[in-house]
């Protein structure tokens, strides 16, 4: 028997909003939207709204922001990229960011002033492809780790880039501590997407960066006349973008910010076990955290996500795999009047865990617990697109992880 596993955070209910969030405030994050907003090929991502599917789980509102737009790579993880690479090359310039729009950045002033820059990573593929991509824009070299079972689709899209790119025998935690060794040898620029003891401040750049994504969603709602949502789903690997979207919209919206749900691949649940064993530092997932969500194959969280999320977030949910794919066959395929999405694996999952949460009554528990119902406007961030088409394929069109005769529970 599969199931949906969830604990409500009651740290953050109890004890309230707290410090931590001056990097979001709105200031700064209008900051990283103008950077953004200076690289070729800048312009919001869709926000796709599903009324019929809302009104069809008994919902408000359903709104899904489509990442697989962003700047033609498919993923939302280059805003985080570009940023902190940004940021790290303004300091090493002393110069303030501002002064540094991204046609400047790129001139050949800049190259000579900057010389021979190596940036690397680990990623199971968008991550690593933003930060490849960001090196090529700025005509440096970058150096790409992956962990085993990466699809080579991935592999070769980074390549394309102009990385150094190549897949080790090794899971995602093991990788980045390689990259950050080998780094440590040569003397590159570790680029990651997440933090440990001593390595915090790219990776806080990296979670500013994904605020643009968060404003845009807001700006959008707003602009079509529609409430702010009262509940946002958003998957967690590291746990980078959850606590950037969280302290995003806690820091902008104060006590009127929606419930953020951290949804995570059961086989990777970090934040979901933290929270069960009601740890003040993140535990960690070992082992070879075998999930078709590739970009949430991640056993140990980014410490600083794990202090805003253990802090703020609403709750934390573990999904089987079948949850992600029955959010990829959803959103590919929508109900007459609704637009369509293509949702990759680690994308979908928040959409597959609400259409559960709504339709299933044996997740009533977690429904009724989150106040989902026909007065909740939901926000979901599919964070990217088929960015292993073989896989997207295998799932939408030839029904791998079938939900249909899926035996599903929901526990807390």
């Amino acid at each position: 028997m599969s199931e949906i596993l969830w604990i409500r955070n009651e740290r953050a209910r109890r004890e309230g909003p707290r410090k931590g969030l001056e990097a979001f405030a709105p200031g700064a994050i209008e900051g990283v939207r103008a950077f953004h907003a200076t690289i070729p090929g800048y312009e919001p991502t869709p926000l796709v709204g599903l009324p019929v599917l809302a009104r069809s789980l008994g919902l408000g509102g359903l709104f899904v922001k489509d990442e697989s737009r962003r700047f033609g790579l498919n993923a939302f993880k280059v805003l985080g990229g570009s940023y902190a690479i940004a940021r790290y090359l303004a300091r090493r310039l002393g110069r303030e960011l501002a002064e540094l729009p991204y046609p400047v950045l790129t001139g050949e002033a800049t190259r000579a002033a900057l010389g021979d820059i190596v940036f690397a990573t680990t990623t199971d593929g968008n991550h690593g492809r933003g930060v490849a991509w960001t090196a090529r824009m700025l005509r440096q070299k970058s150096v790409v780790y992956m962990p085993r079972g990466t699809a080579p689709f991935r592999l070769e899209k980074i390549r394309d880039e102009g990385a150094r790119a190549e897949i080790l025998d090794m899971n995602y935690d093991d990788c980045v501590r390689f990259t950050a060794a080998e780094a440590a040898r040569e003397g590159w620029v570790v680029v990651q997407d997440t933090a440990w003891e001593g390595y915090r401040e790219i990776p806080l750049w990296i979670m500013e960066g994904y605020g643009t994504m968060v404003v845009e969603a807001l700006e959008q709602l707003k602009s079509r006349g529609e409430r702010r949502p009262t509940h946002v789903f958003i998957q967690a690997g590291v746990g980078s973008l959850p606590a950037a979207v969280q302290a995003v919209l806690a820091a902008r919206l104060g006590a009127e910010a929606p419930k953020v749900i951290v949804v995570e691949a059961d086989k990777a649940a970090c934040f979901y076990k933290s929270a069960l064993a009601g740890n003040e530092a993140p535990l960690a997932v070992t082992g070879d955290l075998d999930t078709v969500m590739a970009g949430l194959a991640c056993g140990e969280a980014n410490v600083i996500a794990f202090e805003i999320l253990r802090d703020y977030a609403e709750a934390f949910v573990a999904c089987p795999d079948p949850v992600a794919a029955r959010g990829m066959r959803l959103l590919g395929n929508p109900l007459r009047g609704d637009g369509a999405v293509v949702s990759g694996e680690s994308g979908a999952v928040t959409a597959g865990l609400v259409s559960f949460l709504m339709a299933d009554e044996r997740q009533r528990p977690l429904r009724e617990a989150l106040r989902l119902g026909a007065d909740s406007s939901v926000l979901l961030f599919s964070t990217e697109g088929d960015t292993d088409p073989a896989r997207y394929r295998s799932i939408v069109w030839d029904g791998e992880f079938p939900t249909v005769g899926f035996s599903l529970e929901g526990k807390r």
